[in-house]
């Protein structure tokens, strides 16, 4: 159950099933006005102004021996003796990781003597924000209408029992009388629906795998059937 509490002072506070979860000032935690501070349009990054922490280090250079690939062909793999060069194509042994490979070469690096820092681009009052404005938050001659602005990863939320009152108190035993009596057992539908829909998508991947081992299998039998059709065609 969602609890907002809006005051003539332009503070808030939100409740989460009966429970405080945030407060603040509405100026300060919404994007109600315009900020009260924007960039500089006038200012700009030095052109001389080095952001670069750490530099290559120019008298770091690449040993003579870096240069390896990284993988090589497996020296104590040995040619099968059923193997046919004619059938079988030439014979090339399996290649592994080369054990001196080191990888791209980067130069080491060391503190940039010009670094000047992170660059903060200064601000300026914002001519559009106006402090008056920020007085007014909060306060309304009337509250007669509500909207919902969601995003949700997967359907199924309820909504019901909305209440717009001036008494906190009163939303607060409302919540009790309609949300309390009924969040066990939704939570209890939900759990049983969230269960339903696992052991569904379970079966479904388990399925999935099924035919795919078949997919594998037909393929080895196309393999083993077209080189029986190649010996026969070389006996003939």
């Amino acid at each position: 159950m969602y609890t907002l509490i809006v005051q003539p002072d332009g503070s808030y506070e939100v409740l989460i099933d009966n429970e405080s979860t945030q407060k603040g000032q509405l100026e300060d935690d919404w994007d109600f006005l315009p900020a009260k501070k924007v960039k500089d349009p006038d200012a700009k990054k030095p052109e001389d102004w080095d952001e670069r922490a750490k530099i290559d280090d120019p008298e770091d250079s690449k040993p003579d021996d870096w240069e390896q690939p990284e993988h090589i062909a497996d020296p104590d793999a040995t040619k099968p003796e059923d193997w046919d060069d004619e059938m079988d194509g030439e014979w090339e042994p399996p290649m592994i990781d080369n054990p001196d490979y080191k990888g791209e070469w980067k130069p080491r690096q060391i503190d940039n003597p010009n670094y000047s820092g992170k660059w903060v681009h200064p601000e300026i009052d914002n001519p559009e924000y106006k402090a008056d404005d920020a007085k007014e938050l909060g306060k309304y001659d009337e509250v007669c209408k509500i909207g919902f602005d969601l995003w949700q990863v997967k359907s199924g939320t309820i909504f019901d029992n909305i209440v717009i009152t001036d008494d906190p108190a009163e939303a607060k035993r409302i919540g009790e009388e309609t949300w309390g009596e009924t969040k066990d057992k939704e939570k209890a539908m939900k759990d049983a629906q969230d269960e339903e829909e696992k052991k569904k998508a379970d079966e479904e991947a388990k399925n999935a795998e099924d035919e795919e081992d078949d997919e594998d299998l037909d393929d080895i039998d196309d393999e083993e059937e077209t080189k029986d059709e190649e010996v026969m065609t070389a006996c003939l």
